[in-house]
């Protein structure tokens, strides 16, 4: 019985969590994919990921874990949201990676090189790529 009931507890936290983050990370699955139904399908994925995980999380943040989870799984995937709708759409998928991370989400570098097996350098000319291509005119 008492197993059952640390379940259940386990899921009302994982609820919790979802009710909390969930609108934050859609939008940075939005932000990468270009497109609300692939951003939905792409956050179901990390989110299920988070929620097989959830016990082995108890003292680390599961924003964190589920934010690195969406992020892989787009950088596994990236080729098949290449262009989509907005500002980003010019974007190569690396260069978007590294720009939500960095300036949206507003992970440092050494952190989101980490997370993304990449040099710092590396990161760090994504980044500045991806601006000066947003700053540039479209275009016609």
């Amino acid at each position: 019985m008492r197993a059952v009931d640390q379940q259940a507890g386990s899921y009302g936290e994982f609820e919790a969590f979802v009710a909390g983050a969930a609108g934050r990370l859609l939008h940075v699955a939005v932000l990468l994919t270009g497109e609300p139904g692939s951003a939905r399908r792409l956050l179901a994925g990390a989110l299920a990921r988070t929620y097989a995980n959830w016990r082995r999380l108890r003292g680390d943040d599961p924003y964190d874990f589920t934010r690195h989870e969406l992020c892989a799984a787009f950088a596994r995937t990236g080729w098949r949201h290449h262009g989509g709708t907005g500002v980003l759409a010019r974007l190569s998928p690396p260069e978007r990676l590294v720009l939500v991370l960095r300036l949206y989400e507003g992970v440092a570098e050494e952190v989101a090189a980490a997370q993304l097996g990449m040099p710092v350098e590396r990161v760090r000319v994504l980044c500045n790529r991806a601006v000066s291509l947003l700053r540039a005119p479209e275009a016609a």
